[in-house]
């Protein structure tokens, strides 16, 4: 149930449907306490309608929205970084290079280094194993092609990441 207040501030406003005004309106006409509370209310709305709203100058809103804007542009970017992604991305080429020392180093036959020509045996036999024939299984298999379409993916990735960084900050500064 409303109060008198509600349904005489209602019927001042005008939100109250025709059977709530009319019978308002006859309690407002019959009863002196909803008269007078009518009288009190419709003296205030009017009051407050003769108010006249202060509002502050151009020049006072424009240094507010330039001060704003200066903060806002001093403020560092909040870019946050996955480390995750870091991580897999170290221990890919972490792995990616010990297993080609580990390759190399099981390849390349440790004997005792015999100085012989001038040079240590161990070099002599390193040198004959990168002309030998067998080495010719790295020139396009398989495995060699893998890695390279992986680094070739993983840069197109950071660069356009580093793109799409350098383009976002260029919008950011323009007002």
């Amino acid at each position: 149930m409303k109060t008198i207040e509600e349904q005489l501030w209602s019927y001042i406003d005008g939100t109250c449907t025709t059977d709530e005004s009319k019978a308002i309106a006859e309690l407002i006409a019959a009863d002196e306490t909803w008269g007078s509370k009518y009288a009190d209310l419709l003296s205030f709305d009017q009051q407050l309608e003769s108010i006249e709203l202060d509002e502050p100058s151009m020049g006072f809103t424009f240094k507010v929205m330039e001060g704003i804007r200066g903060e806002y542009a001093q403020q560092p970017l909040n870019a946050k970084i996955n480390q995750n992604i870091i991580s897999v991305i170290a221990a890919f080429f972490i792995i990616s290079i010990t297993a080609l020392l580990l390759f190399l180093w099981v390849s390349v036959p440790l004997g005792h280094a015999n100085m012989s020509n001038g040079l240590p045996q161990q070099l002599k036999h390193a040198e004959s194993f990168l002309q030998n024939p067998e080495t010719k299984f790295l020139h396009g298999t398989t495995l060699l092609n893998i890695f390279l379409m992986v680094d070739i993916v993983l840069a197109l990735f950071l660069t356009d990441a580093y793109l799409r960084r350098k383009k976002a900050s260029k919008q950011a500064l323009r007002p």
